[in-house]
């Protein structure tokens, strides 16, 4: 299993997550976060005197998937975060040795799967 964090620009969530719903990738868990990269800073005119931003807004994305589908997560977060342009984002995948649903006490993979019955609600 491989946790997935991606951290990207506001306006390429949507599309991000409508994908990965379609492809049947509904568990995400979202934070809105801020930092600071290469993108350095922004300089704005805030009631007359310059203002220098140094942390820029993203979301940040955690999706534990199996080690199979990896490339299909970090390829969709690609295709749609991609604008070319400094600050477009980041995304990193590292190992998860275990998982276990509380509710069932399931352990591994099992712990992935949608619940039996369960629909996708957008």
């Amino acid at each position: 299993m491989k946790l997935v964090v991606a951290y990207i620009r506001h306006e390429a969530f949507e599309p991000i997550r409508t994908e990965l719903l379609d492809l049947g990738f509904p568990s995400l868990s979202i934070t809105e976060v801020k930092g600071s990269g290469r993108q350095r800073g922004i300089t704005e005119q805030y009631r007359g005197s310059s203002v220098t931003n140094y942390l820029r807004p993203k979301i940040k994305i955690e999706c534990v998937v199996a080690d199979g589908d990896v490339s299909t997560i970090v390829d969709t977060v690609l295709k749609h975060g991609r604008t070319g342009s400094i600050g477009d984002g980041k995304v990193f995948v590292i190992p998860v040795e275990q998982a276990y649903r509380i509710r069932t006490g399931e352990a591994g993979e099992e712990t992935l799967q949608a619940h039996p019955g369960a629909t996708a609600t957008v």
